[in-house]
């Protein structure tokens, strides 16, 4: 369905958008090695991130009938099989380090480019996609026993206790160039719940619940349009853990200190961006009650103009949020990827666009921002229009629509014992975790 048209039921509507995003990992796929690339140029580095979110993704494609089981599995081992047979030390085209590895890689060799970082939380996402496969391709075949064996393999070997840099917070990242990244996992709330959770897991390098502790402990508890809620400004942040873990009705300190569980406060975050977008403050063209969602996302800039005798700043690639950065560029994915949290705000959001915008939707999904703001006339559309597909973005689109549907996503991984380890280490209680802990999982 391109452009603007009629939707069909909210059933017909989602089925189609997922399936369109799920494309994107089978089309930017280098099926040799399994490695995905981050965006949709022709130059684009594979993204280890993207990779972890893509091994997911195969789970939803074979419970859709988009793949079947066999060639879900046959992708995730070549997939787990090249990074475990990909060289890790020091050298400067090596693919990984001390278990971790570089953010971007190249689509063919599988070597480091861009001079990129050894990069914590992007590896986070890779194992804990490759963990989830391990406890979904439970069958006793070859296939999907090499998988469960490389999986495991591939988290035991990250030294998440190295990546303290003798603190006790994780730190971004490392260069073989200069050492340590002088940022650490240890201020606001943001993605790094996940990195944490599978660090504290770890057989065989965990790291103390401090490091943790320390971290939540600097959590800002705000209100905003008379909602309180634990801030984040971009929406991303509210969704990232999410894709896997079910923060439903479980709890650490920090929930029990403010009465409410995560995914309570992912759906208030995401009430209060729509009511940012009515009020909008700086008076950017289009916002609205069904037309809203600041994230991480490609932009129209860098540039500054005048527009309706205003200067206005415009960025290309960066996180936008309340109270953070606003250039008037919004993210259809992240709208879509809060669906779990907020249907009734999200379905009137999605038709909203798809009926009524040619600036959502094209034929391969959500186009991963547009800015009606910008003074750009191509193709005869009203503002800017993002030219490419991002796997950060389509991913998290097809993992919520299928959490929401079925909790599959989330099912799957309540099976692996070293994320419960994980959360029960971090201090979360209740809910489904507490039949996992009289089990002694």
């Amino acid at each position: 369905m391109s452009g603007a048209g009629n939707a069909g039921t909210d059933q017909e509507m989602l089925a189609e958008l997922q399936h369109e995003s799920i494309n994107y990992f089978f089309q930017q796929a280098n099926p040799a090695n399994g490695l995905i690339a981050d965006k949709t140029d022709l130059d684009s580095p594979a993204s280890i991130a993207v990779v972890g979110i893509a091994l997911s993704c195969y789970i939803v494609a074979d419970k859709q009938g988009y793949l079947t089981r066999p060639e879900a599995a046959k992708k995730t081992l070549t997939t787990l099989r090249f990074f475990r047979d990909a060289p890790q030390g020091t050298g400067q085209y090596d693919t990984g380090y001390k278990g971790f590895y570089y953010h971007y890689l190249h689509m063919e060799t599988g070597q480091r480019v861009w001079e990129s970082e050894l990069s914590t939380i992007d590896t986070a996402l890779l194992i804990v996609g490759a963990l989830t496969s391990r406890a979904y391709f439970d069958q006793q075949n070859d296939v999907e026993t090499e998988i469960r064996e490389i999986a495991d393999d591939l988290y035991r070997r990250v030294d998440w206790q190295w990546a303290l840099n003798g603190g006790s917070t994780i730190s971004h990242g490392w260069k073989p160039e200069s050492g340590f990244i002088n940022y650490h996992w240890n201020t606001g709330y943001s993605e790094a719940m996940i990195l944490y959770i599978l660090a504290m897991g770890s057989p065989t390098y965990p790291i103390s619940e401090t490091g943790y502790k320390e971290w939540t402990s600097t959590f800002e508890w705000k209100e905003l349009y008379g909602i309180h809620h634990l801030y984040a400004a971009p929406l991303f942040i509210h969704q990232l853990s999410h894709l896997w873990i079910d923060f439903r009705g479980i709890h650490d300190d920090f929930n029990r200190k403010v009465g409410i569980d995560y995914f309570e406060n992912s759906r208030r975050a995401v009430h209060i961006q729509q009511q940012y977008a009515i009020e909008n403050p700086l008076g950017f063209k289009g916002y609205g009650k069904t037309c809203w969602g600041l994230s991480a996302s490609d932009g129209p800039g860098p540039a500054k103009l005048i527009v309706d005798g205003k200067q206005i700043t415009f960025y290309n690639y960066i996180a936008r949020g309340i109270n953070w950065t606003d250039d008037g560029t919004l993210s259809p994915w992240a709208v879509a990827a809060s669906l779990p949290f907020a249907p009734e705000l999200v379905l009137e959001s999605l038709r909203y666009g798809i009926e009524n915008l040619n600036t959502i939707k094209g034929d391969s999904g959500l186009h991963a921002s547009f800015n009606p703001t910008f003074p750009d006339k191509t193709d005869k559309l009203k503002g800017w229009v993002s030219p490419l597909q991002f796997g950060l973005n389509q991913g998290p689109v097809v993992l919520m629509l299928e959490n929401y549907h079925t909790g599959l996503i989330w099912d799957v991984v309540k099976k692996c014992s070293y994320i419960t380890k994980g959360l029960l280490r971090a201090g979360f209680g209740g809910g489904w975790l507490d039949s996992k802990k009289e089990n002694n999982e």
